[in-house]
């Protein structure tokens, strides 16, 4: 069977076919050319971390300038050395995406060196045990300051480098950001509110910003974002298994139960739709927030 099937009038059907056959005529070479970022430049905040780190190393092998933005120099550079040889090109930048002066810093940096900025994804945040309830802290007891550490963290880092990467790319009028959201976002969990209450805004805001930088500046320039389910990270290895043991924790099991797939996510399996939001191949797609969850938002436990 042909990549089109005749229907409605002849009129019409001519019609479909002029507008679809540039798509019936792609070959293997079209669709993998989409993931070749050969003089393309991605920055990623919080590019240090386990699930961007891995994400920097993908594109990487991908041809693509990779600029990792993190706090902590040690762990960007550890990132950087873990490329393939002859595989990308690496910028390390020490950035606090709470202030913004230290991205603009970062962001000439990328421009000076690469000579543009294509992508941007919005990895850094995090959540915080000082706004986590548990037996010895109670919701009505959570500090303000450890509430608004969680919020600025995730949604104000994720708003402060998009004003400004995304300045750059509205001058050229095409880009792409990819925000960073997560499961909290579509269903808040127990004991972390202000985790949730933050990826669910970092959600809305996607939407948000995608429609304003397509109407105002330019439709080339496309927002989107990825919510990885429960992965393990350093962050929350031992609420979800059990240092001594190794063993699933009681929420851990809880999570596993409730996962369709059965697993905890791998960093490697966020690659493939990062690659997606960030290509050419989904040059038509903005404003979406994509599970990657191995069916977790999808169950409803029974």
């Amino acid at each position: 069977m042909g990549c089109f099937q005749p229907v409605g009038t002849k009129d019409e059907t001519s019609r479909i076919v002029v507008f679809l056959g540039r798509n019936c005529e792609m070959n293997l070479q079209a669709v993998t050319k989409a993931y070749d970022f050969t003089d393309r430049t991605v920055a990623i905040t919080g590019g240090g971390g386990v699930l961007c780190g891995e994400m920097a190393r993908a594109l990487a092998a991908c041809n693509a300038n990779v600029a990792i933005l993190d706090l902590d120099v040690s762990l960007a550079e550890k990132v950087a050395k873990s490329f393939e040889p002859n595989r990308g090109k690496s910028l390390i930048q020490q950035t606090d995406v709470l202030n913004k002066v230290s991205i603009q810093k970062a962001a000439e940096e990328i421009v000076k060196t690469f000579g543009h900025i294509d992508c941007l994804v919005n990895g850094a945040g995090g959540n915080n045990p000082k706004a986590t309830t548990s037996a010895d802290l109670s919701f009505f007891d959570i500090p303000a300051e450890a509430l608004q550490f969680v919020s600025n963290l995730n949604l104000q880092g994720t708003i402060l480098t998009s004003q400004v990467f995304g300045k750059y790319m509205a001058q050229r009028k095409e880009g792409v950001i990819l925000n960073v959201s997560s499961m909290n976002a579509f269903r808040p969990l127990t004991r972390i509110p202000a985790y949730s209450a933050a990826k669910a805004a970092v959600s809305n805001f996607t939407q948000w910003l995608a429609v304003h930088l397509a109407q105002e500046y330019s439709p080339r320039i496309r927002v989107n974002a990825i919510a990885p389910g429960f992965f393990l990270t350093e962050q929350n290895r031992f609420l979800l298994t059990d240092k001594a043991t190794g063993e699933l924790t009681p929420r851990g099991k809880k999570i596993i139960e409730h996962t369709p797939m059965g697993r905890f996510g791998a960093p490697a399996d966020l690659l493939g739709t990062m690659l997606w939001l960030l290509s050419p191949a989904s040059e038509f797609v903005t404003g979406i927030v994509v599970p990657v969850d191995g069916g977790f938002s999808a169950y409803s436990g029974v």
